[in-house]
């Protein structure tokens, strides 16, 4: 018996990666729609996965859709995915298109533009930050006078992803560059000038996610996962821990936040991925949701903590089989993402960790001698590590310590003379 094949809306990526890998084991021969440039970064065991590829360019509006869905149809496709940020939109849209378990088109875009996933919670009564979209500079000075949004605020973009260009705003004086830099944090396939941005109220708290699976409109959690955030203007994540025990009365509430903002966003086959704020009153508050399984390992924390193999659970909801999804471990998972101290150009690096007992997955993306930044997105990650075991006082203790043993030697460039550079002592990455 030929089995369906299998088409990811780009497979770059780990999260792909292992998807795609998780398909070919079962059978199913994987195939990717990419863009030339994507595709040429593929490594070669992702290359060597794949049955076929389409090239097409997700930029145009209408030309992915027709041309995934003639390919799907000549390759016998019976399932569409993806875990890019940018392409929920798309997938919904396909998979309606190709009569797939999927996403409701029709409010897709709520989960991917952050001015309708706002217009969306709101009308769905989910408990979330007062938001305005200002059009140009004198909406922004309106947003800003609004009672209801008030300082601190959060300035960010309409449609980025991994907090690049989001800021926290402390008073009026820093409006103007917040909105600048939203502004110039162009999404994967957008053009740039659009002069909107939103303006949010900032909501104090603990930030957690939840990281759900939705099969034919059922929806169940796998795991609270909290976070960690740097202070300052730029909130970037520099590690996630699951599964999270929240008081029962707070668990109850969050999932009920959750579970409003999921059907706001018309999800109802395959993963969500939820952030929200909780107080310190234990009121939860939903900041943004994505139609995707969580970035940033989260998928490996869950499988190695809870023993659940999110991708093959994926892949049964998106061939629409019965996903397996109770977990079969008891144990607990963190991520901690490697930062440079400072910008310049990165010289050398010791003492990141190796996989082994308890550190099931290490990733460095940095290149010596390419530029690197002090962190204002995700994308700034130099690299990131993952550690597992039963307790998670452990779990944590071991991972700050292996994380206090990278360090790397980065060279200021300095502004004052083309070409100049001044050496920087080593410096831990973290304290």
């Amino acid at each position: 018996m030929t089995l369906p094949g299998v088409l990811l809306l780009d497979a770059a990526g780990p999260e792909a990666g292992l998807l795609a890998a998780a398909a070919a084991a079962r059978g199913h021969q994987v195939h990717a729609a990419t863009t030339a440039m994507a595709y040429a970064g593929y490594g070669p065991e992702l290359k060597g996965l794949l049955a076929g590829r389409i090239v097409t360019d997700f930029a145009q509006p209408d030309r992915p859709l027709d041309e995934i869905a003639a390919y799907a149809r000549r390759h016998g496709i019976g399932a569409v995915l993806t875990v890019n940020e940018y392409l929920t939109e798309l997938t919904a849209y396909l998979c309606a298109e190709l009569g797939l378990p999927g996403n409701d088109p029709g409010r897709a875009r709520a989960a991917r533009d952050k001015a309708a996933m706002a217009e969306a919670f709101t009308a769905a009564g989910v408990s979330t930050p007062h938001t305005v979209l200002a059009r140009d500079d004198a909406g922004l000075r309106a947003a800003l006078a609004d009672p209801r949004v008030g300082f601190p605020c959060v300035i960010k973009p309409l449609s980025g992803a991994g907090s690049a260009g989001v800021t926290v705003v402390s008073g009026p004086a820093g409006a103007a560059a917040a909105a600048d830099a939203a502004r110039a944090a162009v999404g994967m396939y957008d053009s740039g000038g659009d002069p909107r941005v939103l303006v949010q109220a900032f909501a104090a708290g603990t930030e957690y996610s939840v990281e759900s699976l939705i099969q034919d409109g059922t929806t169940t959690h796998l795991a609270v996962t909290r976070k960690r955030v740097t202070g300052g203007p730029k909130r970037v994540e520099t590690g996630h821990s699951l599964p999270v025990s929240l008081p029962p009365a707070v668990e109850a509430a969050v999932h009920r936040e959750v579970e409003a903002a999921i059907r706001a966003a018309g999800i109802r086959h395959g993963a969500s991925h939820t952030e929200v704020i909780v107080g310190a009153d234990g009121r939860c508050v939903v900041i943004e949701i994505g139609a995707r399984l969580a970035a940033g390992q989260i998928g490996v924390l869950i499988q190695h903590a809870l023993g659940i193999d999110v991708w093959a659970a994926l892949l049964d909801v998106a061939l629409a089989r019965p996903a397996t999804l109770a977990p079969t471990a008891r144990g607990y998972a963190t991520v901690r993402f490697v930062t440079s101290p400072r910008a310049g150009r990165l010289t050398s690096v010791c003492g990141f960790p190796k996989t082994g007992s308890g550190v099931p997955f290490v990733r460095w993306r940095a290149v010596i001698g390419g530029l690197v930044h002090v962190p204002g997105a995700n994308g700034h990650r130099l690299g990131s590590f993952v550690v597992t075991g039963p307790d998670a006082d452990e779990v944590e203790e071991r991972a700050d310590a292996l994380l206090r043993r990278v360090r790397i030697q980065v060279e200021p460039i300095l502004e004052n003379g083309p070409g100049q550079v001044r050496p920087a002592s080593t410096s831990a990455i973290a304290p």
